[in-house]
């Protein structure tokens, strides 16, 4: 089971998708179907702390959500703490692409910085 909560951060500066659960072939069209309600958003933040597990199939979903809010001249930033995690958004080369950071304070910095 994957739970997915979008909000709007209390300033108004950006918008925080937070993610419970595992991103799977199963969990997957949830997360692609939440990531396409974001039209419109320009500053992101995809907070997969709680993100034990993702496969391909979520990476994908990722990067696609990404692409998108890029296209709208948007930028995004990622939370990710758990070690499994960090190492596919490592190897992939995930981390080059958009910032990968430990805390919201960081990622919400890195937003600032883009």
């Amino acid at each position: 089971m994957l739970e997915i909560n979008i909000e709007q951060a209390g300033d108004g500066s950006h918008h925080v998708c937070r993610l419970v659960g595992e991103v799977d072939a199963y969990t997957v069209g949830e997360f692609r179907d939440a990531l396409s309600g974001l039209d419109g958003v320009t500053r992101l933040l995809i907070d997969l702390s709680e993100v034990p597990f993702m496969d391909s199939a979520g990476l994908g979903a990722l990067i696609g959500g990404i692409r998108r809010v890029r296209e709208g001249e948007g930028d995004v930033a990622v939370i990710s703490t758990t070690a499994g995690l960090n190492r596919l958004l490592h190897t992939t080369g995930f981390d080059r692409i958009v910032p990968v950071c430990e805390s919201s304070e960081d990622a919400i910095a890195a937003l600032d910085e883009a």
